[in-house]
């Protein structure tokens, strides 16, 4: 054992005389450390991630002040475990936004009579991102789909998309939850609506044997929609308890510039403007989301423009010098860009094809004189399947007609055999207003003694097609 020690006592000391270790304290002047010599400390830098059992978070969860009746279940937690631990950084950038964006949703909420807890959905939908933008084409804040979109006011066009509007995004997201709670009377159901459509909620109530709570119809609806008011309920849950689990809501905060606002009624540059301002076109851009390329359009329609609320007396002093400048600068290029950019229906004239049999969207595209990709665009198709019946909009410009004309071709439209019109309802028919997810089914279910073809008759309808807002006759 001596001689092993003595061994290992030799070897350490040839290592210390080879090696120079540097000691924590020495002078630059110390002679054991050369000129260019860096000491470098390592630096750690740890962030204390608490952690809870199953009962701690579910008794705190249980304590939340909600409208919403509450149930916690392992499905919940798992998501708080993930916002809260593994995706940490996602977690910071949503509280960072609270302050834009929850007082607005607070206000039309209050105004619509929905809950104030509702406003965490945004959260879920887009991370409280004005732009987000799913593959399916949902945009916004709340995440509209074009024709949902349309139902509750919000225009879209090449240079404005109003579902990127927070102000008009969020009264249509309050108008359109409103009347999904009225129709299934439970904002758990009226959530998963929201996400899925109201038709696949009321196929999952079906499936279940007609009971009406989530987590009874849980396991007949979509999987996203399975994860989708869990995750509500992991945010309204991190919110309120954020401190406990190491979040700071005041360290994230975004940086909010006070805004005003003028009217636009012409063509406007961003860029231009900012320049002669003395501004920042992407500060513009972040102030005014749903104005898609930088620009107003001209047209005679009024726009608002939200700007630095500094420089709107310099912008009212020189408005006429700035608008005229900025419109004149940039038109061609971004009129350019609207003519050619894909899914672009700039100068188009829309026309509605009806798939035939054998027909593809290349020989489609070829007879229009449009591309494949803007098909795709304007009838948001993600690859290159259609079926024999289904309605295309095609928007085609001048040089369909031109092909036409030099080829001495007559072209008709082809219409449908004349039905006769839905009948008026007098003041003496009681009459049902459509809503949102409501068919033929639901609706005869409602009165005692209607059948579905009693509806059909009354109303001439030739198939079980219906349309919210539309007024049906019904006894």
């Amino acid at each position: 054992m001596v001689k092993a020690w003595n061994k290992y006592m030799l070897v350490a000391t040839i290592i210390l005389t080879i090696v120079k270790v540097p000691l924590i304290g020495l002078s630059d002047s110390s002679t054991d450390i050369a000129d260019n010599d860096t000491l470098i400390y390592p630096n750690y830098t740890y962030e204390h991630i608490p952690d809870f059992t199953y009962d701690e978070i579910e008794e705190r969860f249980m304590k939340m002040d909600s409208e919403i009746p509450l149930s916690f279940n392992t499905r919940i937690k798992a998501f708080i475990d993930y916002f809260t631990i593994r995706d940490r950084e996602y977690t910071k950038s949503v509280l960072g936004k609270l302050d834009i964006y929850f007082p607005l949703f607070e206000r039309y909420f209050e105004e619509y009579d929905i809950p104030d807890e509702i406003k965490y959905l945004s959260i879920v939908e887009s991370g409280l991102n004005p732009k987000a933008r799913s593959r399916v084409g949902a945009v916004g804040l709340w995440q509209f789909m074009p024709g949902t979109a349309r139902m509750f006011g919000l225009k879209t066009d090449w240079y404005i998309d109003e579902r990127m509007d927070p102000e008009k995004s969020t009264k249509a997201a309050a108008k359109y939850l409103k009347s999904l709670y009225s129709y299934f009377e439970d904002w758990e159901l009226a959530l998963a609506a929201y996400n899925a459509g109201p038709g696949k909620v009321r196929r999952a109530i079906r499936k279940s044997g007609y009971k009406k709570k989530f987590w009874e119809i849980y396991r007949y609806l979509p999987r996203e929609t399975r994860s989708y008011v869990p995750q509500f309920m992991a945010f309204m849950y991190l919110i309120n308890y954020a401190e406990d689990h190491n979040f700071f809501i005041e360290e994230y905060k975004e940086y909010i510039p006070e805004t005003d606002t003028i009217m636009v009624n012409d063509f406007l540059y961003f860029k231009t403007f900012a320049d002669l301002t003395n501004t920042c076109a992407e500060d513009l851009e972040k102030m005014n989301p749903s104005v898609r390329r930088r620009a107003f359009p001209e047209g005679g329609k009024s726009y608002i423009f939200n700007i630095p609320a500094d420089i709107k007396p310099y912008v009212l002093e020189n408005r006429k010098y700035i608008l005229d400048s900025a419109k004149n600068t940039g038109k061609e290029e971004l009129e350019y860009l609207a003519r050619h950019s894909v899914g672009s229906t700039w100068g188009r004239d829309k026309i509605v094809h009806t798939v035939h049999s054998g027909e593809v969207l290349g020989t489609i595209a070829e007879k229009y004189k449009v591309r494949v990709s803007d098909i795709r665009s304007w009838n948001n198709i993600n690859g290159n399947l259609i079926r024999i019946n289904q309605r295309l909009n095609i928007y085609v410009n001048q040089s369909y007609y031109n092909s036409i004309n030099n080829q001495n071709i007559v072209v008709r439209e082809q219409t449908s055999p004349a039905r006769p019109s839905s009948p008026q309802p007098s003041a003496s028919d009681k009459v049902h207003v459509v809503k949102p997810g409501d068919s033929l089914w639901e609706i005869s279910r409602q009165y005692e003694g209607l059948t579905i073809e009693r509806i059909k008759k009354l109303n001439n309808l030739k198939s079980n097609k219906i349309k919210p807002g539309q007024k049906l006759i019904i006894g």
